[in-house]
């Protein structure tokens, strides 16, 4: 099955409309010896602006369609007729992507809910008719003036999903099979490392119709923070999560030990943003229909004092108790 190609960083630049030129044109009547100047002021260039968009959910179309250019304004005409303004140029983003100025580095904006907008580059102002330089003492005047070049920017933008819950562990800890149980998504899952190659969210209706979305977010290894294996794929997308899903897979299937795989997850987020040590968390263990599990566990709560919410992603054992727990988190 073709999958669409995920893109959460992108180079943009944008040149707004350049202003209308102002006429110079003057009355030509019948009977009229010697029209006055009636040459109207050129239009505004169009404007370029981002919106953030539910439905767009990546980069790509910026990515693979990086220059964008706004419409020039028309120029005035006689009979002091203003030029036509340029059509501004509206650009969907994804809700969460980070404006930066490409060279520096400089943050420009933070477009995160739905509808907000920024404006990256500002149309020329029209051009002003010959109309304007008309006096009892200058009454055939010349002069007009061009139309102002629109702003030209070269930006960075960088995508950071939004989302309530951020599902974390190490590959094979079974976060895309969990969040196919307890979400509308459908993210490809199988039994090798870094299926998941991409955030894919999904979202949990509750019996009351509320709502909250989860990120599954890329597994990560042992110093992510410093960009190893999927590095700051997985971890960019961490940052804006209000609350965080450890999941573990109880039953060592790649060789580790459960408690260590706890304390480096925690120990990459820490070094990463020391923040998300804060953010209010939640412990699952994951395959509990694995014979070699219980006794894991028992070590796991020995080893780190906590006692995780039991689940098995294949069969669906506790997932009902964890939409119950993950509904309880949020409403706390």
């Amino acid at each position: 099955m073709k999958t669409r190609k995920f893109i959460d960083s992108a180079v943009l630049s944008a040149k707004a409309g350049n202003g209308g030129n102002g006429s110079a044109s003057f009355r030509r009547e019948k009977f009229v010896a010697k029209g006055g100047p009636d040459g109207g002021d050129g239009g505004r260039g169009g404007h370029i602006t981002l919106k953030a968009d539910r439905e767009t959910d990546s980069l790509i179309g910026i990515f693979f369609s990086p220059v964008r250019k706004a419409e020039h304004g028309g120029p005035g005409r006689r009979q002091q007729m203003h030029g036509k303004n340029g059509g501004d140029l509206v650009i969907k983003v994804p809700r969460g992507t980070l404006v930066m100025e490409a060279e520096s580095g400089e943050v420009l904006a933070d477009i995160v809910n739905e509808g907000e907008e920024f404006c990256i580059a500002h149309g020329g102002k029209g051009g002003r008719g010959n109309v304007h330089w008309k006096s009892s003492t200058h009454q055939a005047p010349t002069e007009q003036t061009n139309g102002e070049p629109g702003e030209e920017v070269s930006l960075k933008l960088e995508l950071k999903l939004v989302a309530d819950i951020g599902l974390v562990g190490f590959p094979n800890a079974g976060k895309s099979s969990l969040l196919t149980k307890i979400s509308d998504a459908h993210p490809r899952v199988a039994a090798y490392p870094f299926t998941t190659l991409n955030p894919i969210i999904g979202t949990i209706i509750f019996e009351n119709y509320t709502r909250a979305t989860v990120a599954d977010i890329p597994g990560l290894i042992k110093d992510a923070h410093l960009g190893v294996g999927l590095g700051y794929s997985f971890l960019r997308h961490i940052e804006r999560a209000h609350y965080i899903i450890y999941v573990i897979d109880m039953a060592g299937t790649d060789g580790r030990e459960p408690e260590e795989d706890y304390r480096n997850l925690r120990e990459e987020l820490k070094l990463y943003r020391g923040d998300l040590m804060r953010r209010p968390s939640l412990v699952v263990s994951n395959k509990m229909d694995c014979p070699e599990s219980a006794e894991k566990l028992a070590t796991f709560i020995q080893e780190t004092g906590e006692t995780p919410l039991q689940i098995s992603a294949e069969t669906g054992e506790g997932i009902d108790e964890l939409r119950d727990a993950i509904f309880g988190m949020l409403n706390t």
